[in-house]
């Protein structure tokens, strides 16, 4: 039997409570009775551990970063077929061009955030959805804008499969959602060309907003934090490799 985790974790997500101490291992991203939609293995849980000790010496240091990683099966969003790829600290293809980004970046965009419970969090990329369910187990009110319709599609399938509650939106994500801002923080799991002001304006004062800028072949993760009106500052958090951001405030290709 896999020893029950001894820290509690006080998530409070609508529904959804992360508590490992009455969690016992069995559900799936914390929400109750969700053990037989899909599995995980006592093998995958292990592989997860390992993963969580590696992010962590690599500088993942937030432990509800790395909590959220433990807790989210990486494999359920997956290609089915390379599941033995899942827990390795790499990005994968995923359909549409896209990938489902290296688990150390996911990490590390996470923590520059600094995301807190009930903070609203707009995500500009769904993917696979990863990232979204990490977010969620976290705390966070999740809207997430995907501009390929099968992922959008596939996502939003597999969030309501596993009882996230997760606002997902088919669109295009360089605009942001000003219908719906301000919002605590933004993350951009494309790469853009520029910072684009118009989603930085969406941020709520003392708001963060993370993103990997710069050309097609290598990008900095660039990390806005509002401070007024009319007021940010930037700092810049080491080279990543991103696919690139499309839409009206994103590459023409």
């Amino acid at each position: 039997m896999i020893p029950i985790l001894t820290t509690y974790l006080s998530f409070s997500v609508h529904e959804i409570r992360c508590n490992f101490l009455s969690a016992k291992n069995i559900d799936i991203c914390c929400v109750p009775k969700t053990k037989h939609l899909l599995q995980d293995t006592y093998k995958l849980k292990g592989k997860r551990a390992q993963l969580v000790s590696e992010l962590k010496s690599l500088g993942i240091h937030a432990p509800n970063v790395l909590r959220a990683v433990d807790a989210v099966p990486r494999h359920f969003f997956f290609p089915k077929d390379f599941l033995d790829k899942a827990y390795e600290n790499i990005a994968f293809p995923i359909e549409g061009g896209q990938t489902i980004s290296q688990p150390f970046t996911v990490a590390m965009q996470t923590q520059l955030l600094e995301i807190k419970p009930e903070d609203k969090v707009l995500e500009i990329g769904t993917g696979s959805g990863y990232q979204s369910a990490i977010l969620k187990v976290m705390g966070a009110n999740v809207y997430s804008i995907e501009t390929v319709e099968r992922l959008h599609q596939t996502a939003k399938m597999l969030f309501r499969k596993l009882g996230l509650d997760i606002a997902t939106i088919y669109g295009d994500g360089s605009k942001g959602l000003p219908e719906l801002a301000p919002f605590d923080k933004i993350i951009l799991t494309a790469a853009a060309p520029q910072l684009v002001t118009s989603l930085t304006a969406q941020l709520q004062i003392g708001g963060k907003l993370v993103a990997p800028v710069g050309d097609l072949a290598v990008q900095k993760m660039i990390l806005v934090t509002r401070n007024g009106d009319n007021e940010y500052t930037e700092s810049s958090h080491g080279d990543f490799n991103f696919v690139p951001l499309t839409g009206s405030n994103g590459w023409a290709i």
